[in-house]
């Protein structure tokens, strides 16, 4: 039997424009247990899962002035900004932490992270960026709710020395009283993009996801995972408009937080919240908790893939002011035929800096993309394929609603599977929710964002 507290008046500690510690007041609506982790409304267990970059010392500005001057240089200003930031967390006592810009390089700070989170209940893996960067990821289980199958450290290895942490868990007690099969096994990823410090490095982000989705598919296949909710967590460096966005909404995944707020993928919902002021004072919405259910159909993940190059292959010539017809001439090159041909596809590719880079597309990766624009194989891309290839969308028109169509069915011939509804997502301080970033808000340059998910019967009949 779980017991349910209110929550709905919780002071937890903030950290004002001059550093000091002062309370603010934080209310929500969202029921839980007694050690926070999961909650029992009218029967219903929840699981909760938080993101948040706190914001690394190494990168936090002190000084305008002063750029060269960092909060690393002085602990009483990390140490107590980190504290309150703990404070926060195990007040906020979710399921799942998955925290970005962790300060890896600084024994101090982690062990006062695996102390306090561990004292709390949480079981804690880290990973450092690659090339030393010194900061990486901390993702926190918490050992009443989660048993830990298998960790696995995704290191991509690119311009960005990027990294990203797989967790594969299992529920301790099932969801359901009569679940039949046992515990609940879930996966659960964390990581934090590049930033996109202009539009040449789309490609790389874009990159970092598809590496992300290759290996989740590899991982499912090799362990027969056919039937497993995916949970995506972390800082991905880009809004609701961006390409990563959308290749993530063509392979079934949804944005928690819209989901709760019944926000869709237009443009007029796409400002309506906000979780980071970034160093050049613009303030825009990247933090995001994504959620695939079993039964949420996708594209396949190449043809998702292509499109999604194309798609910035098509913005970059359009900020140039090419239009489709000076698009295909821009391909077609010197050609004397009226076609594209395998070497002046690749050239082009190389002109708008998808290619020929460190950081660009492989080989490999280029003739995937070229399969997937000469489509009848006859080894050059007349204008009709080239035209297909211009209007291609990596908007999968897949519902926004991942909570429809989960109730049992009296099929017996289908399997029973379990996914998740989204049942609350909230964004801290309440400012963010209404597009706004509060000047006395310094526990970090981000927002941290919360989701409450109740699980829910399906049917699949594969």
């Amino acid at each position: 039997m779980v017991a349910v507290v209110d929550s709905n008046n919780l002071s937890i500690p903030n950290l004002n424009t001059n550093g000091n510690e002062s309370r603010v007041g934080y209310k929500r609506s969202v029921s839980r247990s007694n050690s926070g982790y999961v909650s029992s409304i009218m029967g219903e267990c929840c699981i909760s899962c938080t993101t948040f970059n706190i914001l690394a010392p190494i990168y936090k500005r002190l000084d305008h002035q002063n750029q060269s001057l960092r909060e690393s240089d002085v602990r009483d200003s990390w140490f107590n900004r980190n504290q309150t930031i703990l404070d926060w967390l195990i007040c906020e006592r979710s399921s799942v932490i998955c925290l970005q810009e962790f300060w890896v390089g600084n024994e101090e700070l982690v062990l006062m992270y695996q102390e306090r989170l561990g004292n709390a209940g949480y079981n804690t893996f880290s990973l450092a960026r690659t090339n030393n960067r010194g900061d990486g990821l901390l993702t926190a289980l918490h050992r009443d709710y989660f048993n830990v199958l298998n960790y696995r450290e995704l290191l991509f290895n690119d311009f960005g020395d990027r990294v990203a942490q797989l967790v594969h868990v299992e529920s301790v007690v099932p969801f359901f009283q009569n679940q039949r099969g046992g515990q609940q096994e879930i996966l659960i990823v964390n990581t934090h993009l590049l930033f996109p410090h202009d539009s040449s490095l789309s490609v790389v982000r874009l990159h970092q996801v598809y590496k992300i989705l290759q290996y989740l598919e590899l991982y499912q296949t090799e362990n027969k995972l056919n039937h497993i909710p995916i949970i995506l967590c972390g800082d991905w460096n880009g809004s609701k408009r961006g390409h990563v966005y959308k290749f993530l909404r063509s392979q079934g995944f949804v944005s928690s937080y819209d989901i709760a707020h019944q926000y869709t993928d237009g443009d007029a919902d796409a400002h309506k919240w906000v979780s980071h002021r970034n160093h050049r004072g613009n303030i825009c919405g990247v933090d995001f908790i994504w959620l695939r259910n079993p039964h949420q159909s996708r594209k396949p993940l190449k043809a998702s893939w292509a499109e999604a190059v194309f798609s910035i292959i098509k913005c970059q010539l359009q900020k140039a002011s090419l239009a489709e017809n000076d698009a295909f001439a821009f391909f077609k090159a010197d050609n004397n035929g009226d076609v594209i041909t395998h070497s002046a596809f690749c050239e082009a590719l190389r002109q708008v800096n998808l290619a020929g880079l460190p950081y660009g597309l492989s080989f490999q990766e280029t003739d995937d993309l070229w399969a997937q624009a000469d489509v009848d194989g006859n080894g050059v891309v007349n204008y009709e394929e080239f035209k297909r290839m211009w209007n291609l969308s990596c908007s999968a028109q897949i519902e926004n609603n991942c909570n429809d169509n989960m109730e049992d069915s009296k099929d017996c011939s289908e399997k029973e599977i379990l996914g998740f509804a989204v049942k609350d997502a909230f964004l801290f301080p309440s400012e963010v929710e209404k597009g706004k970033w509060p000047e006395n808000y310094s526990l970090s340059d981000h927002a941290p964002l919360s989701v409450v998910f109740s699980p829910v019967r399906m049917q699949s009949s594969s």
